[in-house]
């Protein structure tokens, strides 16, 4: 089973994530951020993860280092669900559209993190949530996954639908990149023999 657990606490957040990459898209999170809330939900939905986040962080301060924290957390358990990455299609892509909007995302599960933003707001916050921490997400998603992820927004007007094509493009390119390619099952995707080195 490709499940993985993560605890991180630190003196800002206290976070337990737990994934199933193989699930049913059963989604339990509560970040105390309700726009980031709605937006892993759709992660879990769309990528047919289950996914359990249960975040404190100072929001009394701001939504930072929550949103940034859960990213890391998520990536982490990921990470460690994945394993040695035998047998997954390693490469996917997705076009999302969103109504008006429409997001390209492509991964590589490389081992090798970067990520690649092309995606434009043009108001300060989604309900109460800063725009700008939607980037600090996917940075820290990347980064603690091992994955290579390029999201750029085609075009779009509500930034509603920007962002939430964003987190959707991202799992239903998770979702196919992560799956155990029939034809090669037994084999790490790289003619190296392993991926991150």
């Amino acid at each position: 089973m490709r499940q993985a657990s993560i605890t991180r606490k630190t003196r800002e957040t206290d976070i337990a994530v737990e994934i199933d990459l193989d699930g049913t898209g059963k989604a339990d999170i509560a970040t105390g951020i309700g726009f980031l809330d709605h937006m892993l939900d759709q992660l879990a939905r769309h990528g047919l993860f289950d996914i359990r986040v249960k975040a404190e962080g100072d929001l009394h301060i701001d939504m930072h280092h929550t949103t940034e924290d859960t990213g890391i957390a998520i990536g982490q358990a990921v990470a460690r669900a994945l394993g040695d990455k035998r047998g997954i299609r390693r490469y996917a892509h997705a076009y999302l559209p969103m109504d008006e909007a429409l997001t390209r995302v492509a991964l590589d599960i490389s081992g090798r993190p970067f990520l690649v933003w092309e995606v434009a707001f043009d108001r300060p916050k989604i309900g109460d949530m800063d725009t700008e921490l939607f980037r600090e997400w996917f940075h820290a998603f990347a980064q603690n996954a091992g994955i290579t992820t390029h999201v750029e927004t085609l075009y779009g007007e509500n930034n509603h639908h920007i962002a939430e094509s964003c987190f959707k493009g991202l799992a239903r390119a998770l979702r196919e990149a992560v799956e155990i390619d029939p034809r090669s099952s037994d084999r790490v995707p790289s003619t190296k023999g392993t991926l991150g080195e």
